[in-house]
C-alpha cells in the first residue's frame, strides 16, 4: 500500500534532480531569511544556491549542531514572521535548553503527509484504530502521528501517556488494532497485559505497534510482539528534522524509507567528517527541503546508521536507513572502549531467566571506569539458587566481553525492582563524577 505512491517510486535520478532542484532553492531561503545561515553561508563562500552545481557540493555547506539550535534558543533559526506560525513543538530539554520547533500551516500540512507515508506502509488502513500512548504537548511524537493517522482515515484514540490500567481497559474494550508508544512502554504494557487477569484474547484485535522516540533492538522488538501479538514497525524524526516522519519501515522491515523530497540525508565520519561511502556506517547528516518556520542545512543528527540505495521489495525506491545502531551521546566511553547501550540491551533480552529491563551504572574505582549492568530475574525462586544465580551471571558476563571486549560487573536483581519508563527510558546511571569507590 502506498500513500502517494507517485512520489514514494520515483526513480533515482527523478529523486535526485528533485533534490538538486529543492536544495539550491533551500540555500537561497535560508540566506535570504535567517542571519545565523546568511553569516554561516557567506563565510563558507556559498551567497547563493547556484554556488550548488550538483547534489556532492553539499560538502561545502557548514553543518548545523544541537548547540547552534540551543545557542539560538528560541526562535534564532525561524525563517517567517511569527504571525506565519501555528504551532510551536519543543524537545524536552533535559540536558540544557529545549530544542525548538515552529511551523507554519503548509510545514503541518506537509508533516502529516510524511507520517501518512509511514503508518501506511506499516500497513495502517482507515479500517484501524489507534490508541496513542505517547505524551500530548511539546513533544513531537504524539500529535506528529495523531494527524497523519487521522489523514489515512485511522481512527485515533489520544490516550496520551501513563494510567496504564485505563490503556488497558482502552486496548480491550475500544476494539484497538494499533498502539503508537515508545518500546519501552509497549514491553511494559506487554507485561500488565499478562498479568491483568484477562484471557490474551481480549487483546486480540491488536495488529501494528508503531513504536518510537527511542532505540529498540531486534531483541527487544520480538520480545514486544511476543507479549501484545502485535507487528513492530520502527520510524524515525526529531523536533530539529520537523518530528515523525523522516523515515520509516514498510511490512518487509528491511530498513526505514527516508522520504527523500523533503529530507536529503548523508553519512559521514564523526570524526573526520568526511562523507562516507555508500553502505558504510556513520553519523547520519539531513538537510530539509521544504520546511519553511524553521529549515535546517547539514544537521548532525549524533545517529549512526548506514543507507541503502537499493530498491525495496515493496516498490519503494527512496533510500532506506538502518536502523539507528547507537547516538554518539549515548555512547559510553569506558576503558577507552566505545559502548552503546543497544549492544548491552541485545545481550540481555536474548539470554533466559532474566527480563528485559535493565539499568547501566558507570562508576570510578581505583581511578578506573567500572561498568555494571543491573538485570532483572523473571523468577525471583532463583535468588534461592547461588549455583544456578553465578551460572547466568556468568552467561551474561561472558556474552558481553566477547560483545564489548570489556569486564563488566553483572547484578541480578528481583523481579520488577528496576524503573519501568512511559516516555524515553533512561538506562544510564552515570557516577563517575562522585566520589570514587574503594
Amino acid at each position: 500500500m502506498f500513500f502517494q505512491k507517485e512520489i514514494e517510486t520515483m526513480k533515482r535520478p527523478e529523486i535526485e534532480a528533485l533534490q538538486l532542484e529543492r536544495l539550491r532553492r533551500m540555500v537561497d531561503y535560508c540566506y535570504n531569511n535567517v542571519p545565523f545561515y546568511q553569516e554561516r553561508l557567506s563565510k563558507a563562500g556559498i551567497t547563493s544556491g547556484d554556488k550548488i552545481k550538483v547534489l556532492s557540493d553539499i560538502q561545502y555547506i557548514p553543518f548545523t549542531t544541537k548547540d547552534d539550535i540551543r545557542d539560538n534558543y528560541p526562535f534564532g533559526l525561524m525563517a517567517v514572521p511569527m504571525k506565519d506560525i501555528v504551532r510551536i513543538h519543543a524537545s524536552s530539554g533535559t540536558t540544557g535548553k529545549p530544542t525548538v520547533g515552529v511551523y507554519t500551516k503548509a510545514d503541518i500540512d506537509r508533516w502529516s503527509d510524511f507520517v501518512a507515508r509511514i503508518v501506511t506502509a506499516a500497513g495502517v488502513t482507515a479500517e484501524d484504530i489507534i490508541q496513542i500512548s505517547f505524551g500530548y504537548g511539546l513533544f513531537t511524537g504524539a500529535l506528529g502521528l495523531h494527524f497523519g493517522l487521522e489523514k489515512v482515515g485511522a481512527t485515533v484514540i489520544p490516550a496520551s501517556s501513563g494510567n496504564s490500567e485505563k490503556q488497558l481497559m482502552m486496548l480491550r474494550d475500544f476494539g484497538v488494532t494499533g498502539l503508537v508508544a515508545t518500546p519501552s512502554y509497549a514491553l511494559y504494557l506487554g507485561e500488565l497485559v499478562r498479568e491483568s487477569g484477562y484471557p490474551k484474547e481480549a487483546y486480540g484485535k491488536l495488529r501494528h505497534g508503531i513504536l518510537g522516540s527511542e532505540g529498540c533492538t531486534e531483541e527487544m522488538r520480538q520480545r514486544i510482539e511476543e507479549n501484545l501479538g502485535i507487528n513492530v514497525t520502527d520510524n524515525y524524526g526529531m523536533t530539529e528534522l520537523t518530528g515523525p516522519g523522516v523515515s520509516g519501515e514498510c511490512e518487509y522491515r528491511c530498513g526505514l524509507h527516508f522520504a527523500e523530497d523533503a529530507f536529503l540525508p548523508e553519512i559521514i565520519d564523526q570524526d573526520t567528517l568526511e562523507h562516507k561511502a555508500p553502505g558504510e556506517a556513520g553519523e547520519l547528516v539531513v538537510t530539509t527541503l521544504m520546511r519553511e518556520g524553521m529549515p535546517v542545512l547539514r544537521y548532525r543528527t549524533k545517529d549512526i546508521t548506514r543507507l541503502n540505495y537499493e530498491p525495496c521489495r515493496c516498490g519503494r525506491t527512496h533510500v532506506r536507513m538502518d536502523k539507528v545502531m547507537g547516538r554518539t551521546d549515548d555512547m559510553l566511553i569506558i576503558k577507552g572502549v566505545n559502548v552503546f547501550p543497544s549492544q548491552i540491551e541485545s545481550v540481555l533480552v536474548a539470554t533466559e531467566k532474566v527480563g528485559p529491563h535493565y539499568q547501566l551504572v558507570v562508576r570510578k574505582k581505583n581511578y578506573m571506569d567500572n561498568l555494571e549492568v543491573k538485570v532483572e530475574l523473571i523468577d525471583a525462586s532463583l535468588l534461592e539458587s547461588f549455583g544456578e544465580l553465578e551460572k547466568v551471571q556468568r552467561t551474561i558476563h561472558d556474552r558481553l566481553k566477547s560483545v564489548l571486549g570489556l569486564e563488566t560487573k553483572v547484578t541480578l536483581v528481583e523481579p520488577k525492582s528496576l524503573e519501568r519508563f512511559q516516555g524515553k527510558a533512561k538506562r544510564v546511571l552515570d557516577l563517575r563524577n562522585q566520589p570514587e569507590e574503594r
